[in-house]
């Protein structure tokens, strides 16, 4: 089941079918430990009866929650990691995290920072290395259960991280730094290993990137994640946690105009066009 968050309010889609949903708080909604089967039995007893969302309609799939995220969680971003911080004896600490039990954590963005599908999402004045990292970002309820997945896009100022490995937040979090969308997919069960993320981006009309990466390739589970998320911290509307990425492109950096595409099979695909934003707090 797909869940649309939009200006008519929840939307749920089944096998093409949609129902509007008359639940008047979406951070009420998603945020119950029995949604996949709340939302099966509303299909049971209610005949479809809503149009599909339209791409104007759609907002980002958060209310009041906040967006956190994981680190070096594939093996790919622990090479990029290590190589990008090497001159600055930064690079050992991305090696230990891979291997550590305790897996990187950080604070992402807050549902304000936070933009949906057709959203810009930005990249820094300050930076000269930027990119955005494709993840399966899971929902888990204030109870920290998983009930589920969107597309997530951990825009990322590599030039900054790679600095001083203590410039992180810089990094990563800033106005437009997040993007999550276009729906919350609902499921009891876990996603398979062999779903594929994907990511694209256009230049001028023309893809410049084109990459791939299968969950299975993630080394800790989402389960794991959440757990030592929830370990010493409350979230009263439940918590948006992006996975990591395992999708690094070589030697190319994001410009405004482009458009970043990320596809997850069964959620659907996130697209978002690239802006800038610099001093004095103000998109430029």
């Amino acid at each position: 089941m797909r869940l649309f968050h939009t200006t008519r309010g929840a939307i749920l889609e089944q096998n093409d079918h949609f129902w509007q949903l008359p639940d008047s708080s979406w951070d009420a909604l998603i945020n119950r430990d029995d949604l996949p089967d709340h939302l099966q039995q509303y299909i049971a007893e209610h005949p479809a009866d809503a149009q599909a969302p339209s791409a104007s309609e759609l907002l980002p799939p958060i209310g009041q929650q906040e967006v956190w995220a994981s680190g070096v969680t594939y093996y790919r971003s622990r090479e990029a990691r290590m190589e990008e911080s090497e001159a600055v004896g930064g690079g050992s600490f991305y090696d230990r995290v891979y291997h550590a039990d305790r897996p990187e954590l950080f604070f992402k963005a807050t549902a304000a920072r936070t933009v949906g599908p057709g959203g810009t999402v930005n990249i820094r004045t300050d930076s000269t290395w930027n990119v955005p990292e494709p993840e399966l970002t899971l929902f888990a309820t204030s109870n920290g259960k998983i009930v589920g997945y969107t597309v997530g896009n951990d825009m990322s100022s590599r030039s900054i991280e790679g600095e001083n490995p203590l410039y992180l937040p810089q990094a990563k979090s800033y106005e437009g730094s997040a993007a999550l969308g276009p729906c919350l997919f609902v499921t009891s069960t876990p996603l398979p290993p062999s779903t594929d993320i994907q990511l694209v981006i256009f230049r001028e009309q023309e893809k410049v990137i084109d990459e791939t990466i299968k969950l299975e390739q993630m080394k800790r589970t989402p389960a794991e994640l959440v757990d030592y998320l929830f370990h010493s911290l409350r979230f009263p509307h439940g918590c948006f946690l992006m996975t990591g990425t395992g999708i690094v492109p070589d030697n190319f950096t994001l410009q405004p105009g482009d458009e970043v595409r990320i596809s997850i099979q069964g959620i659907g695909t996130l697209v978002n066009p690239v802006g800038v934003v610099g001093k004095p707090n103000r998109v430029v």
